[in-house]
């Protein structure tokens, strides 16, 4: 059985948002957006990317624009890399590996 049998497939929009947020305020001003809200996997530097199920990007794009009222949509992929290759801010963004 493959992950995405398991957790169904997943989509990561890239955002750039307002300075300010990090990656803990993001996710509190997610909180308050009604329904289940996207994973944050990195906000810094008014850039950021989140997670969420395939049936769900239209709600997270909505979530992510409640929380913040300048940020802008660029992209949806299916991976990291894709979002990583195609904005290299994103890439130096990114947080570091846990061990």
């Amino acid at each position: 059985m493959t992950v995405k049998e398991k957790v169904g497939r997943r989509r990561y929009i890239a955002f750039t948002v307002d300075p300010s947020f990090t990656k803990g305020s993001l996710i509190s001003a997610l909180r308050n957006s009604p329904g289940e809200p996207p994973y944050v996997i990195q906000c810094a530097e008014g850039w950021c990317i989140v997670r969420c199920p395939l049936k769900d990007v239209d709600d997270a794009i909505r979530a992510v624009r409640g929380a913040d009222g300048s940020s802008v949509p660029l992209r949806t992929s299916g991976t990291l890399s894709a979002l990583r290759d195609k904005y290299p801010e994103l890439k130096r963004l990114r947080p570091a590996r846990k061990m």
